[in-house]
């Protein structure tokens, strides 16, 4: 907690709340960063390695992203220390609904990140009997079906799309490789797939596999959908490569889609993509981020490519008091046409200003919220 203090700045965090049950044994975090522009939203995650700094890293993360696709949310997240395959993992969201019931949702709605599905929004829900405590919910319930729409995956594939088009390249034909075939990097997969790209490599925490003449895209998805992440123990053994080399294999997109740092500089130094559109968030260091822009390779930032899930969200968020719910159609079409509007617009930005794109992405960001705090009279008062 020290070091996290020593973090702080004017931007925030605004408020860290440290959550335990010991007769569940939850162990649980939420970090309010930023709620100048609105109520803290951000996705829940549940691993056994959640960390408070790890928290207010991504809580930071949703400050930009809500800022950068213009709605109006506060940079928020949640954490849970637990197995999400857990026989006790109700218990445990249960636990943690109730210990934070102060919080949510007058302080913070909760959504969905990595371990946490729409069931467990739902017992969010009903835990705090209040349906404005939690989006995500199940389809059946009055929610919007992220999973089935692949909202995040659906805008990561229009950012790719974006930036092709503005290099003047087709994405017909154009060879993608995906880190992390889970929700995001599946929905990529597949638009790209409508799209005419080809997929030549994907991963899963259980391993790689790879292609030069293309994966089976359909049959990849089914395979999923039927092993989850173990449908790579399927592939022929020829296709099968070492865990993390599909970040180096020949091509043209790299759609990094698992866990964040995951681009080091000495993996940056191995990538023969010419463009990376981040589907996950956090996912390349800051000087990883300088050596590829001095190569010349082309990034698309987290909170301008991955937004798609915030924008869905933001359709949650009106309408989880409501009886009626938007139109899948009008959410994959706000999507698109936020993604890509954002990813021109940084990618120009960046090129005008001699900056690379997280950079032009973070000042846009910033200026928006300091705009907000302004008005709210929430500046630094001047030394």
């Amino acid at each position: 907690m020290v070091d996290l203090l020593q973090e702080i700045d004017e931007w925030g965090p605004e408020k860290v709340v440290c959550v335990s049950d010991a007769r569940t044994g939850m162990r649980g975090v939420l970090v309010i960063d930023n709620t100048a522009r609105g109520t803290g939203k951000g996705g829940t995650r549940m691993a056994p390695t959640v960390s408070v700094g790890e928290i207010a890293r991504l809580a930071r993360v949703m400050t930009w992203k809500w800022a950068a696709v213009d709605l109006f949310h506060g940079g928020a997240k949640a954490g849970i220390v637990a197995d999400p395959d857990s026989p006790d993992k109700e218990k445990v969201v249960r636990a943690f609904a109730r210990r934070l019931a102060d919080q949510i949702p007058a302080s913070y709605v909760a959504g969905l990140d990595m371990g946490m599905t729409e069931h467990d929004a739902a017992i969010i829900q009903d835990e705090l009997a209040d349906r404005g405590a939690a989006v995500g919910v199940p389809e059946a319930l009055g929610g919007v079906p992220y999973d089935q729409l692949g909202v995040t995956g659906h805008g990561v594939a229009e950012a790719v799309l974006a930036a092709l088009e503005r290099a003047g390249k087709p994405v017909a034909g154009a060879r993608i490789a995906v880190q992390g075939f889970g929700a995001v990097g599946a929905a990529a997969a597949a638009r790209l797939h409508e799209l005419g790209a080809q997929l030549v490599a994907l991963s899963t925490v259980d391993g790689s596999v790879h292609d030069p003449n293309g994966l089976d895209v359909p049959g990849w998805l089914a395979a999923r959908a039927e092993f989850g992440d173990a449908c790579v123990a399927k592939a022929a053994p020829a296709q099968r490569i070492a865990q993390g080399e599909e970040l180096a294999v020949d091509c043209d997109v790299l759609i990094p889609a698992a866990r964040q740092d995951v681009i080091d500089p000495s993996v940056a130094a191995r990538i023969r993509a010419g463009l990376i559109v981040e589907g996950a968030n956090l996912p390349t260091t800051p000087r990883a981020r300088e050596a590829l822009g001095a190569r010349g390779v082309e990034i698309v930032p987290d909170f301008i490519a991955n937004a798609g899930g915030a924008i869905a969200a933001g359709f949650a968020m009106d309408a989880r008091r409501s009886a009626f719910r938007p139109e899948p159609a009008r959410i994959l079409d706000e999507v698109a046409a936020r993604t890509r509007r954002n990813t021109l617009l940084v990618l120009d930005t960046a090129a005008r200003e001699g900056v690379l794109p997280h950079a032009a992405a973070l000042t846009m960001a910033e200026q928006r919220v300091r705009e907000a705090m302004r008005l709210r009279g929430r500046l630094p008062v001047p030394a």
